[in-house]
């Protein structure tokens, strides 16, 4: 006996996509970042992963670096609240430890986090907290106002390095050319490297930036801004 071939299904028997939105292009762009890393965070591949076309996307996100952008802030969410307990130094440099810890798990987002203008609920939220603990501290407002970019800056760049070098054999390499470098700079024509050459080397990255954050942290406090 023949089977009964099957009959195609119209357009109409097909269950309905779920309408875009802004916030569930932003979803799948966080999924495709944790599985394949923000090289694949692409228009193409979104409107592939949400079953239209292109074009569709831009109804919603102007271009890839706004789309990108709006990853960020949505992984800003995971950072969380300043802790209650503690001096505000502390906390402000727990919460810039979260912030920095956060873009060392998506090293690709680190790189980029450099250049990309954030501008939504949660780095707002970021933004409001490190201006609440440094006026706690007694921090002038002016002074706190353009410490929050260099305190970003630095927690931003110290991941986008630790992800630039990712612990394989090609850094392992490169670490090893400047420990060669650095204790081999003659002492007749680079006296300072020559003296401080293990210090140069020394401390472990999260010592480096806890005493970086610190550092800047001093800095703000004592620098005032031009008039």
């Amino acid at each position: 006996m023949t089977a009964r071939p099957s009959t195609p299904r119209g357009r109409r028997d097909r269950p309905a996509k779920p309408a875009l939105t802004r916030e569930g292009i932003v979803t799948a762009a966080v999924a495709v970042l944790r599985a394949e890393g923000l090289e694949k965070v692409t228009m193409r591949r979104l409107a592939q992963e949400l079953d239209t076309g292109p074009a569709s996307l831009y109804v919603y996100v102007r271009n890839t670096a706004e789309l990108h952008a709006a990853v960020l802030d949505e992984l800003l969410g995971t950072v969380g609240p300043a802790p209650s307990e503690g001096g505000w130094r502390e906390r402000l440099e727990e919460v810039l430890t979260a912030y920095t810890a956060m873009l060392m798990e998506h090293p690709s987002l680190a790189r980029s986090a450099l250049t990309a203008r954030p501008s939504g609920p949660h780095y707002l939220n970021l933004i409001e907290t490190l201006l609440a603990l440094l006026d706690e501290g007694g921090v002038p407002a002016p002074q706190a106002a353009w410490g929050v970019d260099l305190l970003l800056q630095h927690a931003t760049a110290t991941a986008a390095e630790h992800s630039a070098h990712g612990g394989g054999a090609g850094s392992r390499e490169e670490w090893d050319a400047l420990t060669r470098a650095l204790h081999g700079a003659p002492a007749a024509t680079h006296p300072h490297i020559a003296a401080l050459a293990d210090s140069l080397l020394s401390g472990a990255p999260g010592d480096r930036l806890s005493w970086g954050i610190r550092a800047v942290i001093g800095g703000i406090e004592r620098t005032a801004v031009p008039d």
